[in-house]
């Protein structure tokens, strides 16, 4: 056989960027060359699940199952193609037992279960977690370091947390994976997990038994706890410790970012524009920190001009930037410079309105008494408005006093409710569904609709769940002797 066809082969792999069919061409040129080496396979099956389309990720199985069983190849597939593909195809290969997986299977697949956060992810991740300890590789620092993320990005932190003090070994990464699978916590939990985060950094200061110390990412993870606590003298503590032991913020972006984000959320503006100015290199987050921190203290013109500057600097705002503005116009009250955002967004900027863009705008118009105006907007989407933004107007409608409105929109949240089956779509967002119809129709004195409503509630075992809430006091201890 000639060595050149070969070659060729490997020279279009390696150097040219190949589409679907070219792929398809040199699939078809290594077979005809008698290729039996794995790599220059394992190399087509990356580059076709980077098409990230059906077909392309298709074609990468394909060539995975037409080649004799091997884990180079295996292992290729599990850490290039989407979770949906990657894991039933490891799942099969558990089950027959041909293959001797190794570290870097279990790190593949745990980290395809964490891109993909589901409660069914959970399951066939703590399946893989037991199978990691079947085959005692739990002691590799990486297949522990993954779990703890797949276990953070599912919200079982717990589990995670377990997974971290096991550990007699821990890096850097170890410690950042476990800081910021506590900030990446929903809402709710947002403070508990965050001031475990910072509490988990002091133990990492001081642990005797450890000589890795924080890196930039564990300060950006640390300054979103901040973020999410508001506490700005914790803040400034942390923002001082970068400047003595790390460097100065200003020269990294996401440092910079972090703290232009954290200032602005503690209520520091001054702060955080100071931080902004002298930040020798920004990019679309950075921007996007700057101009809805003004935004939320009531600065919706400054914030607007940002956004103008932000374009002359060269660097284009995205549905990110869009959605933080956007909400910040709805906290501070600023109708007319929301709904001029919302227009110009697409025209202007080329950013195509998403679900949460409406969402912004139905709350921005329900908060300041439009309800018309916001119920006709969720009417002329182009896409099926969700369940939030019905929610949203029902909710502006009872705060003022239009039961008319509120009384049309519950009972089309209450329908939807009705039209699903499953136990786990039941026992989300019904009960407040239910609630709040009921309430419409107490407000208009409708008694007899107010006990229908209940009665249903208790023949399908609706429970109204109690609200609560929470006060921050003081900062984490310790922080402030940074």
């Amino acid at each position: 056989m000639h060595l050149a066809p070969r070659l060729r082969c490997i020279h279009h792999l390696n150097n040219t960027p190949n589409s679907s069919l070219q792929l398809k061409q040199i699939h078809a040129q290594l077979i005809t060359n008698g290729f039996k080496s794995p790599s220059p396979f394992a190399k087509l099956i990356a580059q076709f699940c980077d098409k990230s389309s059906p077909q392309a990720t298709a074609h990468a199985h394909l060539i995975f199952k037409h080649h004799r069983p091997n884990l180079f190849l295996l292992n290729t597939f599990i850490r290039s193609s989407p979770p949906q593909h990657s894991i039933p195809v490891f799942a099969k290969w558990a089950s027959t037992g041909d293959l001797e997986f190794d570290d870097f299977t279990f790190i593949f697949v745990l980290g395809a279960a964490a891109r993909a956060p589901s409660l069914a992810a959970l399951m066939i991740g703590k399946q893989i977690h037991t199978q990691i300890f079947k085959r005692g590789v739990i002691s590799n620092i990486w297949v522990q370091t993954t779990a703890i993320h797949f276990y953070a990005s599912n919200k079982d932190v717990s589990s995670a947390r377990k997974v971290f003090d096991e550990m007699s070994v821990r890096n850097s990464v170890t410690w950042n994976a476990m800081i910021a699978g506590y900030c990446s916590q929903s809402e709710r939990v947002a403070e508990k997990y965050a001031r475990n985060a910072l509490e988990l950094f002091l133990v990492m200061l001081v642990d005797s038994n450890s000589e890795v110390k924080p890196t930039d990412t564990t300060m950006v993870c640390l300054l979103s706890a901040v973020s999410q606590l508001g506490v700005v003298e914790t803040g400034a503590s942390v923002h001082a410790y970068i400047e003595k032991t790390i460097h100065s913020p200003e020269s990294d972006v996401f440092v910079g970012t972090g703290l232009v984000d954290m200032y602005s959320k503690c209520g520091c503006l001054h702060s955080a524009s100071s931080v902004f100015k002298q930040m020798k290199q920004r990019n679309v987050l950075t921007w996007t920190a700057m101009a809805t921190g003004l935004a939320v203290h009531g600065k919706g013109k400054e914030s607007l001009l940002l956004l103008d500057s932000m374009e002359a600097h060269g660097v284009k705002p995205n549905a990110v930037t869009f959605t933080s503005l956007l909400s910040a116009c709805c906290h501070g009250g600023l109708v007319e410079e929301g709904l001029h955002l919302f227009r110009v967004m697409e025209r202007k900027f080329g950013a195509v309105p998403h679900m949460q863009h409406y969402g912004c705008i139905v709350d921005l118009l329900g908060r300041s008494g439009h309800l018309k105006e916001a119920y006709e907007l969720i009417m002329g989407m182009p896409m099926e408005p969700d369940a939030v933004l019905w929610r949203s107007l029902l909710s502006s409608c009872m705060s003022h006093g239009d039961v008319e409105m509120g009384e049309k929109v519950g009972k089309l949240l209450v329908e939807r409710q009705r039209g699903r089956h499953g136990f786990e779509e039941w026992c989300v967002g019904s009960s407040e569904d239910f609630v709040a119809l009921s309430n419409v129709y107490a407000s208009a004195q409708k008694w007899g609709d107010v006990e229908a409503v209940r009665e249903e509630m208790r023949i399908k075992g609706i429970e109204n769940k109690p609200g609560y809430s929470s006060l921050q006091t003081t900062g984490p201890r310790g922080l402030e002797g940074l």
